[in-house]
């Protein structure tokens, strides 16, 4: 699923074929019928996050603050002015481990992403959705039973979701976050944006984002060709 989630990226971003409409083909069947969700949706929230990474009601991907985490310098500052305490901010990083990456797929996409469909009117993606819950269910019900299945979606579920959320937030949680100040397009990328070492292991686990900074100033360059 994680792999599966690194692949749907490439087809999401127009990288894999020359031909746009081949790549929204294969984006929909990747991330509707092998992982259960709707690609409207990650369009929706992962082109915002490009548009604008790490500015605040900007970027959704740092929409958890202050509800839960205080982000950045300038913002954190911002809550401690104004006496705006939501959370124990002075401990987030003890509570970061047990609602960050645990939670963030099994509690919140997997609700989400079918609001997000029927709301939208989304009927094709709904559909590969339920392709993915009908394989999963036919292929593990005589195996497991109903309790098994469900156990085995939910661990499956929380392991993807630890390994999406530290993949995710190493590369732009550490860098600038602040309200949108529109600089140029290209500070913006390189202000939100940071590199992990490249290894066999690194590439393959993070799908080849830890090249962070490349992708977001080439979003459209196949993964591969970062390294160059």
């Amino acid at each position: 699923q994680a792999q599966a989630g690194w692949l749907q990226h490439d087809f999401g971003h127009l990288s894999v074929f020359s031909k746009s409409r081949w790549n929204h083909w294969v984006h929909k069947f990747v991330i509707g019928h092998l992982k259960g969700a709707p690609a409207s949706w990650w369009n929706h929230l992962h082109f915002q996050h490009h548009a604008k990474p790490n500015c605040f009601r900007k970027d959704p991907d740092v929409n958890m603050h202050p509800l839960f985490f205080a982000l950045g310098k300038t913002l954190s500052v911002e809550l401690g002015v104004q006496k705006k305490k939501f959370m124990p901010y002075n401990h987030q990083h003890k509570y970061f481990f047990i609602i960050g990456p645990p939670a963030l797929v099994p509690l919140y996409f997997q609700w989400y992403i079918f609001y997000f469909a029927i709301q939208r009117k989304q009927w094709v993606d709904l559909a590969w959705m339920l392709s993915f819950y009908i394989r999963f269910f036919l292929t593990y019900l005589p195996l497991l039973g109903v309790k098994g299945i469900l156990g085995l979606h939910l661990l499956v579920r929380f392991i993807e979701s630890n390994w999406f959320v530290w993949v995710t937030q190493m590369n732009h949680i550490p860098m600038h976050i602040d309200y949108d100040k529109n600089v140029d397009w290209f500070s913006t990328q390189l202000q939100a944006t940071c590199n992990v070492h490249q290894s066999f292991f690194n590439d393959w686990f993070s799908g080849h984002l830890n090249f962070q900074i490349e992708h977001h100033l080439f979003p459209t360059m196949p993964r591969h060709n970062y390294w160059k």
